[in-house]
């Protein structure tokens, strides 16, 4: 069964009063995610002993595989902007109780939790990515991944909401200024109930 491209929970125009574009959305989902779910299903077809496995075990199988280091830049990035479409909303930018609690328990405040995660999302140089994370013994963490990598893959914790900071999510928007990018993310676009939901 080939991996298919998800459908967005929302319309390519809908966040575009929130900051990004249809045209990133129609370019960053219909395009760039396109390419990633297609190349997987060619790695997939030419290598038997990942016929029939989830996208979870094809990327934990692949990662730190040097040899396999294509298969899981495609696998790792087809699951990361599954994540991804989850984790922006139409009425995104607004912190449930639970979550609010939580994050205010374990990094101060909200703002904190806020400041960690730019500062992440900021400092990672060139391609990857930004994760809110729920570590094993339950704490929340801010961490940050090159390329394809994700929490699934490094073992480090749960993802809860995670942050595409490749160039091509915001330049069409935001041009070279990331940081403006991850701060519209954190208070318009992010679905911190989708965040939640994903807590232990």
């Amino acid at each position: 069964m080939a991996f298919e491209l998800p459908a967005l929970n929302y319309a390519h125009s809908a966040l575009a009063e929130r900051g990004m574009s249809q045209e990133t959305l129609e370019l960053h989902h219909d395009k760039h995610h396109q390419a990633y779910v297609t190349a997987l299903n060619g790695f997939v077809e030419k290598n038997a002993d990942l016929q029939g496995k989830s996208l979870e075990e094809i990327v934990t199988a692949t990662y730190g595989d040097e040899a396999r280091a294509g298969i899981f830049d495609q696998a790792g990035q087809h699951w990361n902007h599954i994540h991804f479409w989850n984790a922006l909303s139409p009425a995104g930018g607004g912190i449930p109780g639970t979550l609010e609690s939580k994050l205010n328990a374990d990094f101060g405040s909200v703002e904190q939790f806020k400041d960690a995660f730019k500062a992440a999302a900021v400092g990672q140089f060139g391609s990857g990515w930004a994760w809110l994370i729920q570590k094993d013994d339950g704490t929340l963490a801010v961490t940050k991944t090159p390329n394809g990598v994700n929490p699934l893959a490094t073992g480090e914790g749960t993802a809860l909401l995670g942050l595409d900071v490749w160039e091509h999510s915001y330049y069409v928007d935001f041009r070279n200024r990331r940081p403006d990018y991850v701060t519209n993310f954190l208070d318009k676009l992010a679905n911190y109930e989708f965040a939640e939901a994903n807590l232990a």
